[in-house]
């Protein structure tokens, strides 16, 4: 069936194109009298056959790759989600340190890894946060961010001692 559909698209005549008025359809319009609403030979489109596409073409065009968004928000800024536990990764291979994550449930019911920004934080099972997308180069699987300051997650300290 797909091939069938493609033969019939491939017809040589398969594409029409409207060009402009030639001079002859310009000659009789002004000769017969025919006037348009702004005072001209009103402009008679002829029809001219054109090449279709080849099926490399076709297969080219009509079939592009979809490109899919890393991010589970659906195209929205922020979202809400429930704490499921707290985690601690380990960045990959020229990096060490131990970054502070959390596995959350967004609104959708999408299971995601959320950052949590700045040092300390407050976050425990069942509370509720602010997630917004944005990776975390350095650990692989982390690609949301928690918002600070928002619902139950608390805003970074102060340091007194600067």
């Amino acid at each position: 069936m797909f091939v069938d559909q493609l033969r019939l698209l491939y017809t040589g005549l398969s594409k029409l194109v409207v060009t402009q008025p030639t001079g002859l359809s310009q000659q009789f319009l002004q000769r017969t009298g025919v006037k348009n609403t702004f005072g001209n030979a009103a402009p008679v489109p002829t029809v001219t056959p054109v090449r279709s596409m080849t099926i490399n073409q076709m297969h080219r065009h009509y079939f592009k790759k979809v490109r899919h968004t890393k991010s589970n928000m659906e195209r929205q800024p922020q979202m809400k989600a429930i704490v499921l536990k707290t985690l601690i990764k380990k960045p990959k291979k020229p990096n060490s340190a131990n970054r502070k994550c959390v596995r959350v449930r967004l609104s959708t019911g999408r299971e995601v890894t959320a950052y949590i920004p700045g040092i300390g934080h407050n976050l425990q099972e069942h509370h509720m946060v602010l997630v917004q997308g944005g990776r975390l180069k350095d650990c692989p699987g982390v690609k949301h961010k928690v918002i600070r300051g928002k619902y139950d997650c608390a805003h970074v300290k102060k340091d007194v001692n600067m």
